[in-house]
Order: structure tokens, then C-alpha cells, then sequence
């Protein structure tokens, strides 16, 4: 097999018409082309079927596999769950030698090479977390034959001794991923990603690929000149992911609002994500004490109380884990049910990074922000401090993030649109389609919330104000004879929450600024004199405060069974099959000391429950499941169908 490719490459390079970028430009293929990317196709479906159980591949894959069969560079934008991972894992069987994968973090490794091995695969890691002895055995195996890919770390990628190693050694590309570490304008990371753009200089005509799930055109250029890549094919998939929904809720009283929320997910899996260390801990306890298994994950946490929640919530023995951003791309989990911003990140990429770590498997999931604008506030101070070649652009960035939150209009369309995929049509699966703002006239509310700023001197903030409007005496308001205000109690028919919802309009539409330097303090605009003048009109929407779960009617379309496409709302199943085949795939995981998703992920149980195949050769047919899965579990998954229907 690996014999049949290398022959292909010597006639690839000699005629020099297989590029991808070449293919482009030729009108007309040859007869021998065709012949060659035929056989290319056809090897690489077979491999696809056999070893990972899908019948076709997504748009935009082949053409990447090809390119790297080519030795040509490669940078490869594919959102989370789009497929990244075959992109390189098939030419890397397909080609001699083995391929090296630079992988950010121990776990994703160890889980990635654990999910190959099931399937067959012959994979491994060299990392920090081995023994000397476990690391020579594998550089052993490399040097056999054994080892079709070798996840390694970027440290101990570029120490000199690894270096001197893999020059001896037969490699047949290298994929990067997570490749935005390596742009000054991507996310904060490692420094030893930067180092990793001398591999061209080291290694000499071995390929390059990249990978990540987001890099605007900025950060594109910049991976690419950080990688060196030559003259690299750039394939840019569709950022949409159409099972997630993208749900904004004014941030009020948050505690009660994710305690409400988890509940709402009956033991689902979820991440929620928040700006500090410090909050990571104090929601996580506020969790624990309702009854919700939840555990918190940062950078600062010895490596061992690390492992074990990410071990904990990968095997499904956790179902919260309240993070940092730090808890991310380490967790391969398809099973993730929703993802919550507790406090909004500070750009739109880190947003989709996080948010992808949900629905993975293609099933429905959500993705649910809090948002409270003196947060946008903060964090501009913070951009501010920012050295002046950077700042520009973590302005822009931030601003987006902010005008996100704030949308009126299809969450969708603003995020796909940032990405530069040019989308009109509301997608029908956010908050904003499925309950659009309702309007009312508001001139009175404003008059009042900017009276009550103004008589109580613009000293104070959104809550405060809240209280005068309220006429809820308390000791502080009556110290500054506050109570005695004709604004006091003025709005004591309308809760807290439509107040604030009030106020918060009225920021970002620019009637009101909140002082960064005075405790946020709103302060009244010029804006503001037509208003309190009722010299125009003004209608504002009413508060967003109820978190509105997706349907749990959960389906699928046998009809597009294949990896490409997965509507799990088009065709009943059976949910009480699917939870035994939950039970035993959890109690086969456990006994075989991996995460559960491992065996079989929730697309393919739900497939199953719904197909319900009673022979081995139905379950074949089943997305997912390859020679290796059907050999391991076929029986017992067969054994189990025919006990629940015989029931």
C-alpha cells in the first residue's frame, strides 16, 4: 500500500499537475491526472471506510489529503468537529514512514492516540509524562516501522537532541496544530510555539501542514510566514456550525441564572468559562452546594488536581468543569452538551474556539453568554495597557466581541460574517431568530433612569440607580438623603432586572457612559438632552433574562448518515435504547480505562437507536463504526438491540 503512494508521488513531482492550487488553473485534466487522483481518492476512501467508519468525506478534505500525498504545504482553517483530524491521520497511513503531529498538551495526545489505537491505528506519543524508558521504546518503534504517527510536544519538539533524531528518521510531513499559538495576533500560548517555524529550515523539503479552527486573514498571513510554509494551499471551511445554538442573556444575578441553566441540562456535559482564577473556585463550591457535579480547572492548580478533573470529566464522572480559558484545547470530548461564558472573552476568535468545544459529534448543543457591558468596559482599560503595535488590532477585536453581544439581529450572521463567509439569511437556531427582541416604547423608562443619574450627581452605578428607581431604602441611599429625591421610587412598579435591562440599553446606544475611572459611574451623553426633553422618540427592547433550552427532541436523517452532514432533528429514536447503550458503552470505557466517547460518540448511539440493526453487517452500514469497532463491540452492541426490542 505505502509502496503504491510513493510511486504516485514520483510521478506526481516529475509531471508536476497534481498541486491543488495547479488543479485550480487546468480547464482540462489529462487522462493520467485523472488516473492518479482516482487512485489517490480511492485509496484514501478505503482507509476513511475501513478504518474510521464514514462513507465520504466533507468538503474540502480530499482536497487537503491530496495536497499532503503532493509534499505540498498546507494551512488548514476547519472549525471544531469539522474534521481536522482525518486531514492528517489518512495521509499518514497512506504514506511510508510516520507523520509528526505537534500537539499543545499532554492529554489531547494521550486521548487522540488512545482513540487511534481503538480504531487500529498504530499511534503514539513522546512527551514530559513519560519515563525514559517509555520515550526510548517508542523512538524505537518509529525507527521500525511501528508507528504510523507520533504526537510530540512543541518542548520537546525543538530541543536539540529530539531535533538531531528526527533528521535520521523517515517522516513524511508534519502537522501543527492548533496552529494560531504561533501568531502574535492568535491566542496567548507557549513561546515554544514561535520556535517551531524553523522545522523548514531544519528538515529541509518535508511538508508542513497547519491546523486551527479560527485565524481571520491576519492571522492567516502571520501562521504562514511564522511556519514558512511554500506557496501552501489554504483551505478555508465553513465556520458555521449549524448544531449550535447561540443564545446572549443580560448577565443578572448569574449565579441563580447557570444554577437554573444546568439544571435545565438533566446531567448533560458542560464547560463553563470565566475570567478569573478566583471565580473558577468560588461558582464551582456554589455549584457543589445545589447538588451539581461540578469541579474547577485553571492554570494555577498543582498538574496532578488537573489531570484528575479533565481525567473525571472526559470519562463522564464529572458533568461541569468551571474553567479558565486554559481548559480548552486539551478536551477532545464530543459529548459536550452546552458551553457558558460566564464573563465575555475578549475577541470573537476565542469566543469560537470555546463555544466549539460544544456538539462535537454533530448533535445539538448550546452555546449561552452572559453579558453585562461595564464587563466591555474593564476590559478596554486592559487593551489600553496593551504595547502600541498591538493595540489596534485588540481594539478591533474587542469591539467585535462587543457589538456580538449587543446584536439585534442573527448571532449567526455577525459570527460568520466576522469570519469573512458572507451570510444574509437568519439561521433559525439562536435567540434572536427563534425570539425575536420585542419592542416598546420607552421615551418614559428613559426619561427616568436619566433623571435619577442626573439628580443623584452621575456618581453611581447601574444597581444603585436600580434602587432609587425602585424606592428601595436602604442605609446608604438614606446617608446621602437620596430617599428624599423626587426620582426615588419613581419606578417601583417594574422589577430590578427590567431597570437594569433599561439602563444597559441606554449605554449602548450612547445616551449614558459608564467612567472606568470612577467606579463606573454613569455619566449622562449630549445624546441624552432630546430624550429627557421628549423631543424624539425611542423604542427599546425588553429584557432578555430566561435562558430558552434547545428542543429536546432529539433526531436523525438516515439519509445523511455519513460524517458530512447530521441533522439530529429530522427523524424520531428510540431514547430508552439509547440510554442502555450509554450504560454499556460507559461500563466498557471504564473497564478499558478510556473516556467513553472513545467507543462510540452520541451521533453514532443515536443512529443506532434509530436504525436499530440486528445483524453485524446492518451495524457496519452505521456512521462510525470501522473494522476495528465492529470486531471490538459488535457483538455486544448487536446483543443489546435484540434484548431491548425482545423486551
Amino acid at each position: 500500500m505505502h509502496r503504491f503512494c510513493s510511486n504516485l508521488i514520483v510521478l506526481i513531482t516529475h509531471n508536476r499537475v497534481l498541486n491543488v492550487q495547479n488543479l485550480q488553473a487546468v480547464n482540462r485534466p489529462t487522462t493520467l491526472e485523472n488516473e492518479i487522483d482516482s487512485e489517490i481518492k480511492k485509496h484514501a476512501i478505503s482507509i476513511l471506510t475501513s478504518i474510521f467508519g464514514y462513507n465520504e468525506f466533507r468538503t474540502g478534505q480530499f482536497e487537503i489529503i491530496k495536497n499532503v500525498i503532493t509534499k505540498q504545504d498546507s494551512l488548514v482553517i476547519m472549525p471544531t468537529g469539522g474534521g481536522k483530524s482525518l486531514c492528517y491521520q489518512i495521509p499518514a497511513l497512506m504514506l511510508d514512514g510516520f507523520a509528526l503531529i505537534v500537539s499543545p498538551l499532554i492529554s489531547l495526545m494521550k486521548d487522540q492516540v488512545d482513540q487511534l489505537r481503538i480504531n487500529g491505528v498504530k499511534a503514539a506519543c513522546y512527551n514530559s509524562a513519560m519515563t525514559k524508558e517509555e520515550q526510548f521504546n517508542v523512538m524505537q518503534e518509529c525507527k521500525q516501522g511501528r508507528i504510523k504517527l507520533l504526537y510530540v510536544s512543541p518542548e520537546r519538539l525543538m530541543s536539540d537532541f529530539f531535533l538531531s533524531w528526527l533528521k535520521q528518521m523517515p517522516i513524511s510531513f508534519v502537522a501543527v496544530d492548533e496552529a494560531h499559538c504561533i501568531s502574535q495576533w492568535g491566542h496567548d500560548f507557549r513561546p515554544e510555539y514561535r520556535l517551531i517555524g524553523q522545522l523548514k529550515a531544519w528538515l529541509g523539503t518535508i511538508p508542513i501542514m497547519g491546523l486551527t479552527a479560527t485565524a481571520d486573514e491576519v492571522t492567516r498571513n502571520d501562521i504562514i510566514t511564522k511556519l514558512a510554509l511554500q506557496n501552501p494551499l489554504v483551505s478555508i471551511s465553513s465556520f458555521d456550525r449549524p448544531n449550535i445554538r447561540y443564545v446572549v442573556v443580560d448577565k443578572n444575578k448569574p449565579i441563580d441564572q447557570l444554577i437554573r441553566l444546568i439544571k435545565q441540562q438533566q446531567g448533560k456535559h458542560g464547560i463553563v468559562y470565566c475570567g478569573s482564577r478566583k471565580k473558577t473556585e468560588e461558582i464551582a463550591g456554589k455549584l457543589s452546594e445545589k447538588g451539581i457535579s461540578a469541579d474547577f480547572y485553571h492554570a494555577g492548580l498543582e498538574l496532578e488536581k488537573r489531570f484528575a478533573v479533565q481525567e473525571a470529566f472526559q470519562r463522564d464522572d464529572l458533568q461541569v468543569v468551571v474553567a479558565t480559558v486554559a481548559f480548552g484545547m486539551g478536551i477532545n470530548k464530543s459529548n459536550v452538551r452546552f458551553v457558558v461564558h460566564y464573563d465575555i472573552p475578549r475577541n470573537i476568535e476565542s469566543y469560537y474556539q470555546e463555544t466549539g468545544r460544544a456538539g462535537r459529534d454533530g448533535v445539538n448543543a448550546e452555546a449561552i453568554l452572559f453579558y453585562e457591558p461595564r464587563d466591555i468596559v474593564w476590559l478596554r482599560q486592559v487593551v489600553e495597557e496593551k504595547p502600541d503595535d498591538i493595540k489596534p488590532i485588540e481594539k478591533h477585536k474587542l469591539n467585535a466581541m462587543a457589538a456580538f453581544a449587543e446584536s439585534l439581529t442573527c448571532r449567526r450572521v455577525v459570527l460568520l460574517n466576522y469570519f469573512g463567509e458572507n451570510r444574509q439569511e437568519p439561521c433559525g437556531n439562536c435567540d434572536i431568530c427563534l425570539s425575536p427582541p420585542k419592542k416598546y416604547d420607552g421615551l418614559v423608562d428613559a426619561q427616568k433612569v436619566l433623571s435619577a443619574i442626573y439628580k443623584t450627581g452621575q456618581r453611581f452605578g447601574l444597581n444603585y440607580i436600580s434602587e432609587i428607581l425602585r424606592g428601595e431604602a436602604t442605609s446608604r441611599n438614606r446617608e446621602r438623603g437620596h430617599d428624599k429625591l423626587t426620582v426615588f421610587g419613581i419606578g417601583k412598579t417594574e422589577s430590578d432586572e427590567h431597570w437594569l435591562s433599561v439602563m444597559r440599553q441606554l449605554i449602548h446606544q450612547g445616551y449614558i457612559v459608564q467612567n472606568p475611572f470612577s467606579s463606573f459611574a454613569m455619566q449622562l451623553t449630549e445624546a441624552s438632552r432630546p430624550i429627557l426633553r421628549a423631543e424624539q422618540q425611542l423604542f427599546l427592547a425588553k429584557p432578555r433574562l430566561a435562558i430558552e433550552t434547545i428542543n429536546s427532541k432529539t433526531k436523525f436523517n438516515k439519509k445523511d448518515a455519513s460524517q458530512n452532514q447530521y441533522d439530529d432533528r429530522s427523524v424520531s429514536y428510540d431514547k430508552a435504547l439509547f440510554a442502555k447503550l450509554k450504560h454499556m458503552r460507559k461500563k466498557i470505557a471504564d473497564e478499558q480505562g478510556c473516556a467513553p466517547y472513545m467507543i462510540l460518540n452520541d451521533k453514532t448511539l443515536i443512529e443506532i437507536s434509530h436504525i436499530m440493526p440486528t445483524t453485524l453487517n446492518e451495524l457496519r452500514q452505521i456512521s462510525g463504526i470501522g473494522d476495528s469497532k465492529l470486531s471490538l463491540y459488535g457483538d455486544l452492541l448487536i446483543s443489546q438491540i435484540k434484548k431491548h426490542l425482545s423486551r
